[in-house]
């Protein structure tokens, strides 16, 4: 669309106001909301805002930045304000004041990597399964949650008493045209997932940011809190985003090779294989707070170890079975909803790249339950660990330069000294547990 299409559509829907929206490298959803009468002139030459306020973006004196409409962003949000007004929004570019785009943009990263596979014909389709939990609003010591929620995989109601508020964050995501294929309630009390379809890398971590708006949105006036916090409480499963991935050339699935017993190309093989190589710093991007590796522990389903399969959900990548070549695909299983999408998926698809610019081979397949696998110690190779704490995967990451150079030295030296920061205030910090367990000392 372009602008007058855009302004006609506004009338037509009564949007009195323009959401500018951005976010920042934590992957925090930001904008600027604007009078529907200013779009045009937005449309000519931005509007400008203060960077040096956004966690990432500049110093103090850079502040001067400009917010430019994507326009085949747009969209309307269906909730209706007062007077009956509605909102629309549209998703920006950010551009320094002398005109370049500014390269510590979590999204800019992103698309300058899409652009550059575009130019070898290459086109990354990707699906996400973000999970999260509903509690009521004030609850903050998980010791304090309702239990009544008895509810767990797949369950309905009545035993799943929050399928309604599911249902409505997933019919205003459709009605803002996000393509929704199903919706469930997950293992844990009050733990939900929604799955969107395949689309084009770009458009899918736009979607898992307005995803994310909605549910928390939706949850607020259902006297709800919706939280994407990786590991709500001791004794439960925790929250990932599992990361369906598959790359096309001319309308060609790349991984696809029907004479390989699992059909997986060599190029599949390659792309795995780098993922495998730059997995300890991938796991900075996709796990960035210290409470994401509270989930990465044995028991949860959640992938403790490098290494593939065919079906095993216990693995870290697992190949579904499809019934079309076209469908062949790969599961990165570790990432979790406290990421930032355009970052997680530049690190996840700059490891791919590089895999099959290098040629590189991911080990020999793991069958059967990992985790019984290896308590059973009857592996016939070693299996590394992913990371299993935050330390280890900064650590990682300032060791690798194929992530960082993806990435790019704005972004990556911003997320390092912000996530060192918070590890040594976390150090500080005295804990309940910690209490408990020392007081009688």
């Amino acid at each position: 669309m372009n602008i007058e299409q855009i302004l006609h559509h506004a009338n037509e829907n009564g949007i009195k106001f323009v959401r500018l929206q951005f976010s920042d490298i934590f992957g925090v959803p930001k904008n600027i909301e604007i009078p529907i009468e200013e779009m045009a002139q937005v449309a000519k030459t931005g509007h400008s805002f203060d960077g040096s306020s956004i966690e990432g973006f500049a110093r103090i004196a850079e502040a001067d930045m400009y917010l430019i409409p994507d326009f085949s962003t747009w969209m309307i949000y269906p909730e209706r304000e007062v007077n009956d007004h509605r909102t629309g929004g549209v998703i920006c570019d950010i551009f320094t004041p002398d005109g370049r785009l500014f390269p510590g943009n979590p999204r800019y990263v992103l698309k300058r990597l899409l652009q550059q596979a575009a130019q070898q014909g290459i086109t990354y389709k990707v699906g996400a399964e973000p999970e999260f939990f509903l509690v009521p609003i004030g609850i903050r010591d998980p010791r304090e949650i309702d239990t009544t929620d008895r509810a767990g995989y797949f369950d309905l109601a009545p035993i799943d008493y929050e399928e309604e508020i599911r249902k409505k964050v997933v019919v205003e995501l459709k009605t803002m045209g996000l393509e929704v294929e199903g919706a469930h309630h997950e293992c844990a009390p009050h733990q939900h997932e929604i799955d969107f379809r395949y689309a084009d890398a770009l458009r899918t971590a736009d979607n898992i940011m307005i995803f994310k708006l909605i549910t928390k949105t939706v949850a607020l006036k259902s006297g709800f809190e919706a939280t994407f916090i990786p590991k709500l409480a001791t004794g439960i499963h925790g929250s990932g985003m599992h990361i369906h991935l598959s790359v096309q050339r001319d309308g060609s699935n790349l991984f696809y090779d029907p004479e390989h017993p699992l059909g997986l190309s060599q190029f599949a093989h390659q792309f795995i294989g780098g993922i495998f190589a730059h997995i300890h710093a991938i796991t900075a991007i996709t796990n960035p707070t210290i409470n994401s590796y509270k989930r990465l522990t044995p028991g949860y389903e959640a992938p403790l170890y490098i290494c593939w399969s065919r079906y095993n959900r216990s693995a870290l990548i697992r190949i579904p079975t499809t019934r079309h070549g076209s469908s062949t695909r790969f599961e990165l299983r570790n990432p979790d909803p406290s990421s930032n999408p355009y970052l997680a998926l530049t690190a996840i698809l700059a490891a791919g790249e590089h895999g099959v610019k290098e040629k590189l081979t991911p080990p020999k397949m793991v069958e059967g339950n990992v985790y019984e696998h290896i308590n059973n110690a009857l592996a016939d190779q070693r299996l590394e660990r992913l990371p299993s704490s935050l330390e280890q995967a900064l650590a990682a990451l300032e060791q690798d330069t194929v992530i960082k150079d993806a990435l790019g030295d704005e972004i990556v030296s911003c997320f390092l000294r912000a996530k060192q920061a918070e590890l040594r205030e976390f150090q500080r910090e005295v804990t309940r547990w910690e209490v408990e367990r020392y007081f009688t000392c």
